[in-house]
């Protein structure tokens, strides 16, 4: 009688714990592996720096059968690649800072912007628009000159400036 229950709770765990331990040491030695591989690709990568900084050293030591022309070309070539990357981190600095300038000029638009539209939104008080204060007088300043303009004409109107014909039922004033 115990041999069934056994078999029947053994029966009842799922199918992928009936699974034999060797596809769990595969699994774990493929995971040590990959991260074997990622440390080694990580030191190489940092190292890698360091070996180009030295190369471009020893080339240089390492042609003592060069002419002196040649060896003052290198020189020079290698000076004006110092100078070039003196240039663009100047460059660089420089475009830092002008966005640096930039930013700070579009806050304070933005900001000018936010008063000015606050400005519009509050209601001017009554009084200041009912009773208008004097103007100063001045004997310098004459009075402005108001512009009379002329009336505009009823009825129809003509946009090209063709004359119209007036409507036979039409009154004119």
């Amino acid at each position: 009688m115990m041999d069934v229950i056994d078999q029947a709770s053994a029966s009842e765990l799922p199918p992928v714990l009936h699974k034999s331990p060797r596809r769990f040491s595969w699994i774990l030695a493929i995971v040590v592996i990959s991260f074997g591989l990622c440390a080694g690709a990580a030191y190489y990568w940092t190292d890698i720096e360091a070996v180009s900084a030295t190369s471009s050293v020893r080339e240089f030591a390492s042609t003592p059968g060069l002419p002196p022309e040649d060896r003052e070309a290198l020189s020079e070539i290698r000076s004006g690649q110092q100078r070039a990357r003196d240039e663009l981190a100047e460059l660089n600095r420089n475009i830092g800072a002008q966005q640096a300038d930039l930013k700070r000029m579009a806050d304070q638009i933005e900001a000018l912007t936010a008063k000015i539209e606050s400005l519009q939104n509050i209601p001017a008080p009554a009084s200041v628009l009912s009773a208008p204060s004097p103007p100063a007088a001045h004997p310098a300043l004459r009075p402005a000159k108001r512009v009379v303009q002329p009336s505009k004409p009823e009825g129809p109107i003509s946009v090209g400036g063709a004359p119209l014909i007036p409507e036979p039922g039409s009154d004119q004033r």
